[in-house]
């Protein structure tokens, strides 16, 4: 009985020992995580990303897979035309941008419709045009308060509990409106004659999947800004499009990836003194360095290496 409690001693200042280190370094972790949280600027921050890592991951997961990642970049600049007007009118700029990025799309349609130009060469006008229509306006209404530049590259430290809010809402009716219509968007994604010939309105899902991709940027302008919308909405969804091959997948994965990009981003933000918006962006694209290298299907090292 000596014997064993001796051992016994001896055995626990060993444990100890070995134990000591690693809960010394959970507990630094762990400071590291909670400290920025101390911040209600921090706090604010971090939850518009995760609301925008769902929200993007699950409308640019329908772009990708419809080859029509160009149109996020047009519509992110074609809402800016709309700003020095709600401005100048004094109405919210969130409803000028809306009416903008709908307008910039109508445009395209119509001149797609009657003509033989490619879709890409319609959009980077479009892009170009509204562009220096939001310049122009701004400088003849005298609008010269508006900050376009927040605008363009956002200040994501700056959103108020009220962003969070809104971008909730968002978020949520645009996840529900795709619950609800899933399999019509499924089948308008992956057979659009086939779709119209069953008789789905399709004129009406086109509307509405640019209505959400519009919602989507006008909820990002004030946080990630509108260039880098565009690495939030495409960057998440072409990661999962590496790594699974169904949809609802695709925009789960997406969703996951979004929200672990703009939360880690917020935190290198704070510990290393980046911008809070490119931050995020690189992140994304790290993740997609990973998931391009070592997807099991696709990934450059795992297909030399199955070959």
């Amino acid at each position: 009985m000596v014997a064993r409690a001796s051992g016994l001693c001896r055995v626990v200042p060993l444990i100890m020992a070995a134990l000591f280190p690693a809960a010394l370094f959970l507990v630094q972790m762990l400071n590291l995580l909670i400290e920025p949280l101390k911040f209600e600027f921090m706090r604010n921050a971090i939850a518009i990303g995760v609301l925008l890592g769902i929200l993007c991951a699950v409308v640019g997961s329908y772009l990708i897979v419809q080859q029509m990642g160009m149109m996020v970049d047009m519509i992110a600049h074609s809402v800016l035309a709309g700003l020095p007007v709600a401005f100048a009118l004094g109405f919210p700029m969130a409803i000028g941008a809306f009416i903008s990025g709908i307008i910039s799309a109508g445009i395209m349609v119509w001149i797609q419709s009657q003509s033989r130009i490619k879709i890409d060469a319609i959009m980077a006008l479009i892009l170009s045009t509204f562009l220096a229509i939001s310049i122009t306006l701004i400088s003849l209404l005298r609008t010269t308060k508006l900050d376009l530049d927040g605008f363009l590259f956002g200040n994501i430290l700056s959103v108020a509990p009220a962003d969070v809010q809104q971008t909730f809402v968002t978020t949520l009716i645009i996840l529900v409106a795709v619950k609800i219509c899933y399999k019509e968007l499924l089948f308008y994604t992956f057979d659009p004659l086939g779709s119209q010939a069953s008789g789905l309105p399709v004129n009406w899902i086109y509307l509405g999947m640019i209505s959400a991709i519009t919602l989507t940027i006008v909820a990002s302008l004030q946080t990630v800004g509108a260039l880098l919308v565009i690495a939030l909405l495409i960057g998440p969804g072409i990661t999962a499009y590496l790594l699974v091959k169904e949809l609802h997948l695709m925009m789960g994965l997406g969703a996951i990836i979004g929200m672990t990009a703009s939360v880690t981003g917020m935190y290198l933000s704070y510990y290393l003194n980046m911008p809070s918006g490119a931050a995020i962006v690189l992140v994304i694209f790290g993740l997609f360095l990973l998931a391009f290298l070592l997807s099991p299907s696709q990934g450059i090292l795992t297909r030399k290496r199955a070959n």
